[in-house]
Order: C-alpha cells, then sequence, then structure tokens
C-alpha cells in the first residue's frame, strides 16, 4: 500500500495518515514498524531492488541470447507502468532525490546501480558472442538504455496516456541492435 502511494505521489507527498487510513489501522501501528519515515522509505526501496535482483538472477539462469535477455527485462519495466499513473518505483524516488534522506539516496541509486551493471554485463557478453554490435562501451550502452527507459516512463506518465510506454522501450531496443 505504502508503495503505491509512493509510485503515484512520491515520497514527500505521502504521509503516515494516508497509508493508515488506506489500511484502516491508526498512525501508531505504522509508527511501530517505521519509528521514522525514513525507516519505511528504506525498507520500500531495498524490498524493490530485492526483487528487481531476484528477477535478474533468473533471467540469467535462464541461459537466453541476447535479445531475450533484454525482452525479458524489458518486461521489468512494462510491469511497473500501470494505467493509473503508477511506474516505478525508484524512478518516482529519483525525482525526488535531492529531497530525500541520504540513506533512500543510498538505496535508490544502489537500485540503478544494480541495473546498470546487469545490463553491462548483459551487452559484454552479447558483444562477445558476436549478437551485438555496438559503438560504445558495454557501460555506456546499458547506462543509456537504462536512462531512456527511465525517462520514457515519464514520458508515458506525464501524457496521461502510460500505452506510451512500450513503443517507446521497443524504439531503445531497436535502437540498440541496430548498432
Amino acid at each position: 500500500m505504502a508503495q503505491e502511494l509512493v509510485q503515484l505521489r512520491g515520497f514527500n507527498a505521502v504521509s503516515y495518515s494516508d497509508i493508515s487510513r488506506r489500511l484502516g489501522i491508526r498512525n501508531a501501528s505504522v509508527h511501530y514498524h517505521f519509528p521514522a519515515k525514513t525507516d519505511l522509505g528504506v525498507a520500500l526501496v531495498r524490498r524493490y531492488r530485492e526483487r528487481l535482483e531476484t528477477h535478474l538472477a533468473a533471467i540469467s539462469a535462464r541461459g537466453l541470447p541476447l535479445p531475450e535477455r533484454l525482452e525479458a527485462y524489458l518486461l521489468a519495466y512494462r510491469e511497473v507502468v500501470h494505467p493509473d499513473g503508477r511506474i516505478c518505483l525508484c524512478t518516482v524516488l529519483a525525482n525526488d532525490y535531492n529531497t530525500l534522506p541520504p540513506a533512500m539516496q543510498g538505496e535508490v541509486a544502489q537500485f540503478f546501480e544494480t541495473n546498470r551493471r546487469w545490463l553491462a554485463a548483459a551487452l559484454a557478453e552479447g558483444q562477445e558472442s558476436g549478437e551485438m554490435k555496438t559503438l560504445q562501451s558495454p557501460e555506456q550502452s546499458a547506462a543509456a538504455l537504462l536512462a531512456g527507459l527511465e525517462g520514457a516512463m515519464l514520458l508515458a506518465r506525464a501524457s496521461g496516456d502510460t500505452a506510451q510506454f512500450e513503443p517507446l522501450a521497443r524504439v531503445l531496443l531497436q535502437q540498440l541492435r541496430a548498432a
């Protein structure tokens, strides 16, 4: 519930009373589990990042060719773009980054670094196997793809039409494959 609220409104616009009201409990119950709002935010981002790590490990374990690995990766993004305007938790938090507590900033940065490292490793393997050739290094290509996907979510959300995410993401993958 708290994650959905943050995905819709941003961390700074969500209060304990918003959460307790939605859950039908008292604020004290939320404070009991998360004494400070920072504790709640860190827990949300950590859980979100750990789910991503599990997803990425599962993709890697399947031994798929690079195009299929990238499709499986894209699926994780597709699943967090909702018609109600919710998008990736860490994309939302990146917008609030300068106003987040340092502990949350670290977790958000780690989420993006996990993405970037996994993509760079996958792209490097793709280059070594001849599945993909790029003009940039795997690290640069990974950072560009990640930035593009994050931006595609924001554009889709800002337009009020989250269905725009899919064609934007497809263009990014096509550009990477064409390089």
